[in-house]
């Protein structure tokens, strides 16, 4: 199994709305730059969003096809890059659902920054009780920022999850879950011909 990129995004200011991104490894290189996904549909079982941008996912759903890796195999949905504290980057999954065959982590750290959040998601009952992966940043935890808030289904339970999973302060994760304060603070988004109107 290799890499195989469905797209790579690596501009500011783009926008997608009912897309879809299909493929079973590094689906979407979310390389770099401000980045808005609206009711999209996103496949993979490795990585399959990874990157170092800045984006929202309002509405999308997230399909992982972990069974394809063979038994025993485990899936990574995100793979985020963010290098450090003082990055703007991360994704954030607004309103969306993770569907399909597992066994899945939510995601792992590509770089020692990573930044994930979940908001008000259905998780089908195919995340892993941990949740999330340090990967090569076992030991620097506290320097990742994986976050779930208000998400439901099988998949959501958190009692389980990793120990350095975070719990924002209400001000720090109000500047995440909205779009208006993460990404679109000149109203670039509704300046797009494709705008959808008000989210």
């Amino acid at each position: 199994m290799t890499w195989a990129p469905a797209a790579l995004v690596a501009a500011d200011k783009v926008s997608f709305y009912r897309c879809g991104f299909i493929s079973l490894q590094d689906t979407l290189f979310d390389a770099q730059g401000r980045h808005y996904f609206r009711s999209c549909y996103i496949e993979g079982a490795v990585d399959f969003i990874w990157g170092n941008a800045q984006s929202f996912f309002q509405g999308c759903n997230i399909n992982v096809t972990a069974s394809q890796l063979g038994q025993g195999r485990v899936g990574y949905i995100t793979a985020q890059g963010r290098e450090s504290d003082t990055e703007s980057s991360g994704f954030v999954f607004h309103t969306s659902s993770v569907i399909g065959t597992g066994p899945v982590f939510l995601g792992r750290a590509y770089r020692n920054h990573s930044r994930v959040v979940y908001y008000k998601t259905h998780m089908d009952g195919i995340v892993t009780p941990q949740g999330w992966d340090a990967w090569f940043n076992a030991g620097h935890e506290d320097l990742l920022t994986y976050v779930e808030v208000g998400c439901s289904g099988a998949g959501s339970d958190q009692s389980n999850r990793v120990k350095w999973e975070k719990q924002l302060p209400y001000q720090e994760l109000r500047n995440l879950i909205h779009a208006n304060r993460f990404l679109n603070h000149d109203k670039w988004i509704e300046k797009q011909p494709s705008y959808l109107g008000p989210y």
